[in-house]
């Protein structure tokens, strides 16, 4: 019984020995190099997402102001158009309302067209102030800057209009002192 045993010991033995030469052997370096490899693509990915973010960042920081800087345009030339129209009315108007050729009855009417222009332009402020100081809109900066640049056009014609009024009273002044002259001339024949 011991042979049988011993020889079932062997045999099993042996054939452990011819299983163990068939299995891979694993280099540990290579494993080891392999491991370094992947921690630093790692790392690099990681690095990429944080450059992807900043310039995500970057981007919606350059909007911003982008749209900030347009707003600002925006605002400078209404102010700019509104400055225009106080000039009109200081200096022109006067002018046209001081002309003896303009008759009493028309002064109430031009002063009355002149201050539609001015009341529309100072509501235009007021909005203007309204818009950029006030969250209560609800509106994001490119609504706001398309609401700046309607206004802006706006006080654009309301500049046109006021300058088209007042060269037209300023010709029926110039008419009617050029007809004076000519009804009040001297003859000499």
């Amino acid at each position: 019984m011991k042979v049988k045993i011993l020889v079932l010991a062997m045999a099993l033995l042996f054939s452990l020995n011819i299983k163990a030469q068939g299995m891979p052997t694993y280099d540990n370096t290579n494993f080891v190099s392999l491991i370094k490899q992947l921690v630093e693509s790692g790392k690099q990915t990681a690095q990429m997402i944080k450059s992807v973010q900043f310039l995500k960042d970057a981007k919606e920081s350059i909007e911003k102001v982008s749209s900030v800087v347009q707003q600002l345009r925006a605002v400078q030339e209404i102010a700019q158009n509104n400055q225009r129209l106080i000039n009109v009315m200081q200096d022109d108007l006067q002018d046209i309302l001081n002309s003896p050729y303009i008759k009493p009855e028309e002064v109430t009417r031009v002063a009355e067209s002149f201050d539609a222009i001015v009341q529309n332009s100072l509501d235009t402020v007021d909005f203007m102030g309204e818009i950029l100081s006030s969250d209560n809109l609800k509106m994001s900066d490119a609504e706001r800057a398309e609401v700046l640049e309607q206004k802006k056009q706006e006080s654009k014609e309301m500049v046109s209009n006021i300058n088209t009024r007042t060269k037209r009273y300023k010709d029926i002044i110039s008419f009617r002192k050029m007809q004076d002259k000519v009804n009040n001339r001297e003859t000499e024949y």
